[in-house]
């Protein structure tokens, strides 16, 4: 048995033990720490200063790159963007559009697509995923995402403040002066040039109209609505159709017949819509006098007559912006030649509107579809082929085809109608 002072002593050895251990323990800390400290200044010091900012760089452009490709939205989160559908934009026949806002301040337009059938609402879905959704340009409307669901199937796009430009042209709001005009159709012609010309599959839109062209905050405009859009390998000279595309009024004449098809389809629908943006109305104006309801034809007759200074006073452009307003409607004639080989490419539309090329005087446009008995004057112009390096494309013009169901001014004037199968079939 042991005494109490052996134990005493033996606790206090103990203790002195565990008091060393611990501060043996304390000083190998504080050196491995102090020589990690070095170690790091070390390295820093061996470092390019800007690698920590170089980083955030390629963070932030990785991240970039990222949001480039559409985003697969759940329905879920459109729901919350656009307060469960309750902002309505506009609708038609592919469906509606919704105004959105997503948590990072982000203004979105959804587009919900409504149809007939499964199979239609695919192929609209396809047809604008799989064309605006590959390319990037400032005159063309942006995809953000999409999102495809059994109870919801829609495009987020991104928002447009100003809505379409059919608003301005033909509604009480025509605030746009003549400069604004004349920009909104070269950028416009620039968005469909870049769809021909630029892409790497080029891009039919079938569809260019007014309601279709979109304007920002600061009147830039954007082609929209992809809904009818086809991808054409370069290589084919025409693409084969299965029914009319298009709208009646803007839907070039091969559109409506068994001819090859190619993309200078979009340039007689940018034609049409140059008419409208000089003339501030609808081409076909039933309500005015009959020498002028249908524009096109109008203006044909007095570019013929050299009587475009009074043309010029009636659609309000000043004597300042003569000379562009005439180059525009110089433009609008060649775009929509009865033959296809006849009108030029849209970056050459782009040079004539940018006044970089001299014109040549169009000839008559409508010369296949007068009947005999209104048979215009003789047109003196000399033919002319425009050289598009961006399609060698051979088409057979065809002679002219009215239909039967059409009213006494559209067969006067040579206006396609559309069955209203195809129309139907085209969406708005």
């Amino acid at each position: 048995m042991s005494s109490p002072g052996s134990t005493g002593v033996g606790l206090g050895a103990a203790v002195y033990v565990i008091l060393i251990i611990v501060a043996i323990v304390v000083k190998v800390s504080i050196v491995v720490y102090v020589c990690h400290k070095r170690g790091q200044t070390e390295s820093n010091n061996n470092v390019c200063p800007d690698s920590q900012f170089l980083t955030l760089t390629m963070d932030r452009f990785l991240n970039d790159m990222e949001r480039e490709k559409p985003i697969r939205f759940t329905s879920q989160q459109l729901r919350i963007a656009t307060d469960n559908f309750t902002n309505l934009l506009g609708s038609g026949g592919f469906g509606a559009v919704y105004k959105g806002i997503f948590s990072n301040g982000t203004m979105v337009a959804v587009k919900v697509l409504y149809g007939t059938s499964d199979k239609r609402i695919e192929e609209q879905f396809m047809a604008e995923v799989g064309t605006i959704g590959r390319v990037h340009h400032f005159n063309l409307v942006r995809l953000y995402g999409f999102c495809f669901e059994r109870n919801l199937r829609a495009l987020v796009y991104e928002y447009m403040k100003n809505g379409s430009l059919d608003r301005f042209l033909f509604g009480e709001d025509k605030k746009l002066g003549f400069q604004q005009l004349q920009d909104i159709a070269v950028g416009t012609a620039k968005g469909i040039a870049y769809l021909h010309e630029e892409c790497q599959q080029r891009i039919i839109h079938y569809d260019i109209k007014p309601g279709n062209i979109l304007l920002d905050a600061n009147f830039f405009p954007k082609v929209a609505d992809f809904g009818l859009a086809k991808l054409c390998n370069r290589d084919n000279t025409h693409v084969t159709m299965t029914g009319g595309r298009g709208t009646p009024g803007y839907a070039a004449p091969e559109l409506w017949m068994p001819y090859p098809i190619t993309h200078k389809c979009d340039v007689y629908s940018f034609g049409m819509l140059l008419f409208e943006i000089i003339g501030k109305r609808r081409n076909l104006d039933r309500n005015l006098p009959e020498s002028q309801e249908w524009f096109p034809v109008w203006v044909w007759k007095k570019v013929e007559t050299g009587s475009v200074a009074e043309l010029m006073t009636v659609c309000g452009v000043e004597d300042k912006d003569r000379d562009t307003g005439e180059r525009m409607m110089k433009t609008a004639l060649w775009c929509i030649q009865h033959r296809p080989e006849s009108r030029p490419s849209m970056s050459i539309a782009v040079k004539m509107l940018q006044g970089a090329m001299e014109i040549p005087a169009p000839p008559n446009p409508f010369a296949a579809f007068w009947l005999e008995s209104q048979a215009p004057k003789k047109n003196n112009s000399t033919a002319t082929t425009w050289t598009d390096t961006s399609c060698d494309s051979s088409m057979v013009a065809g002679s002219a085809v009215v239909c039967a169901s059409a009213t006494p001014v559209m067969r006067k004037y040579g206006i396609e109608m559309a069955s209203s199968a195809s129309a139907s079939a085209s969406g708005s």
